[in-house]
């Protein structure tokens, strides 16, 4: 009975653990995109990962990613004072599969306060790899009261 008490503990404190490392990793991503930190920022995903925010463009892989930190749009919004938020997340853990549902913010620094710039829902496709956990997909889309914003909103309790 012991061993079995013990087993279940184990097994238990592994999830616990890989939910903290998984809020980690997420939580990583908005610091390391204000500071422009393109490398880093890419190396949350698996190299194939892929980053499709709102259906604006699809960023496949590790040098389109990483494009995403460098590009004139995104250089000028951290220039000014960004904050990406990712706001905490519902995991669900499947092996070494995961996924992640939750809210994501971002502000821009207007001189005296800051403004709401986005608001979105977030979908992540988490895979464990032999370096962590890494994203394998992210989708985001804006909170606009579209079809694809309420799918994603309701993946929540999947």
């Amino acid at each position: 009975m012991n061993e079995d008490r013990i087993a279940a503990l184990d097994a238990r404190l592994a999830r616990v653990e890989d939910e903290l490392a998984i809020h980690r990793l997420l939580a990583t991503y908005g610091p390391l995109a204000d500071a422009g930190n393109a490398h880093d920022a890419a190396d949350l995903w698996v190299e194939e990962g892929v980053y499709d925010p709102s259906g604006a463009y699809r960023a496949e892989g590790r040098a389109a990613r990483e494009t995403i930190y460098t590009n004139e749009v995104h250089q000028a919004l951290i220039h000014r004072g960004s904050m990406h938020m990712t706001a905490p997340v519902q995991v669900t853990l499947d092996g070494d599969a995961a996924s992640a549902v939750g809210y994501s913010l971002l502000a821009l620094n207007n001189g005296e306060s800051f403004a709401l710039l986005r608001a979105s829902i977030n979908r992540w496709t988490l895979r464990r790899t032999g370096d962590g956990w890494r994203i394998v997909e992210r989708v985001n889309q804006v909170l606009d009261g579209s079809e694809h914003a309420h799918q994603l909103l309701e993946s929540v309790s999947r």
